[in-house]
């Protein structure tokens, strides 16, 4: 059984305990320009506050299957490991010298995909600030791809009584913040901090 099935079997099977959990409220930069929906090859890219941020897009963007890249270490935990490779989960092994999730990565907008990154790369500790840093791995596929980016921030309120609050913002290609007088490696460098720029904004927004 495929990718698909797995999604749309946990979506199914799980949508009466995600409302209990998340109680999403989505809201939107633009309305008229993003809504849910994701038509064709997409990489959506978000802030980083918990385990579950995974799990509560599937159900935001409840019509696509998103194939996110995962850290090694959930992989190696046999019952979850199990399960996000069903779902199709991009292992990203952080402590080795394998780029192996970036092909994986194109591979999947090449057919028209959505592939969801957390460009922090993992969870901010206590006393950082957030977001942290982004790693430009997502600035990369972005640009060889021209995949279009969808930024999203989520609030991580879970499991308690405040809705989590997740804000869609409107799509950008990558080339449109590039330089022709930089070299590769500087526009990868300028393309990664205003990613992590437009997910300061949309956080912005929460607070207005």
């Amino acid at each position: 059984m495929g990718i698909r099935f797995w999604n749309w079997f946990a979506k199914i099977t799980a949508w009466p305990l995600q409302w209990l959990c998340f109680r999403t409220k989505v809201i939107y930069e633009d309305p008229a320009v993003q809504k849910r929906a994701i038509k064709g090859e997409a990489i959506l890219i978000s802030n980083h506050t918990s385990i579950f941020d995974y799990a509560v897009y599937l159900f935001v963007f409840f019509g696509r299957t998103l194939r996110f890249q995962m850290a090694e270490v959930l992989f190696e935990k046999p019952v979850l490991g199990w399960l996000l490779k069903r779902l199709g989960g991009i292992r990203v092994d952080r402590n080795a010298f394998d780029f192996g999730f970036v092909a994986a990565s194109q591979d999947v907008l090449d057919h028209g995909g959505v592939v969801g990154i957390f460009p922090e790369s993992r969870l901010p500790q206590a006393g950082e600030e957030r977001p942290l840093p982004f790693k430009t791995s997502a600035a990369y596929i972005a640009l060889s791809t021209g995949a279009p980016v969808i930024p999203v921030y989520t609030n991580g309120s879970y499991f308690n009584r405040h809705r989590a609050r997740i804000v869609i913002g409107k799509p950008f290609y990558a080339g449109d913040w590039t330089d022709d007088t930089l070299s590769d490696k500087e526009n990868i460098d300028r393309v990664t901090v205003k990613m992590r720029e437009r997910i300061i904004e949309l956080g912005t927004l929460l607070n207005e």
